[in-house]
């Protein structure tokens, strides 16, 4: 029997705050009940998944770089803060062929300005915006299909 599928799901900074951090905006899904959401439909698209988060950057970049050394069919990433403000997160996203769909809990561009530039999204192959924790799953359903 073959191996299923492997996607990451990588979380960034200050996603470990998800549930309590200003609600009003990103919901009350926890990280844990993203991740038991993405799980279940995972089972039903039949792929694996290497759920991740870390509030570090280095850490972000490292474990793109695995993905595609593991062999991943395609990367979900939510990169938190840095979307605005981390070129070298761009930078590896370019620098590896997995696809990397990128995730955004809020839709940046109705917030503040600093948030209009997303230069993760810049790199990104696609990306889900403004759909709360369903956005996670939407990015899953894209994945599965590549």
């Amino acid at each position: 029997m073959a191996t299923p599928p492997l996607i990451f799901i990588l979380n960034g900074p200050n996603l470990n705050l998800l549930g309590r951090r200003e609600p009003e905006i990103y919901g009350s899904d926890t990280l844990d009940d993203i991740a038991a959401m993405m799980t279940a439909r995972a089972g039903e698209l039949g792929v694996r998944l290497d759920i991740r988060q870390t509030n570090h950057e280095g850490h972000l970049i490292d474990w793109l770089h695995e993905a595609q050394d593991a062999g991943a069919r395609a990367v979900i990433i939510n990169p938190g803060g840095y979307s605005h403000s981390s070129v070298a997160l761009h930078d590896a996203v370019r620098a590896i062929t997995t696809p990397v769909i990128a995730v955004h809990l809020s839709d940046p561009e109705t917030r503040e300005s600093f948030r209009h530039v997303d230069l993760v999204a810049l790199a990104a192959t696609k990306v889900f915006k403004g759909e709360g924790a369903k956005g996670y799953l939407s990015a899953l359903d894209a994945a599965a299909r590549l």
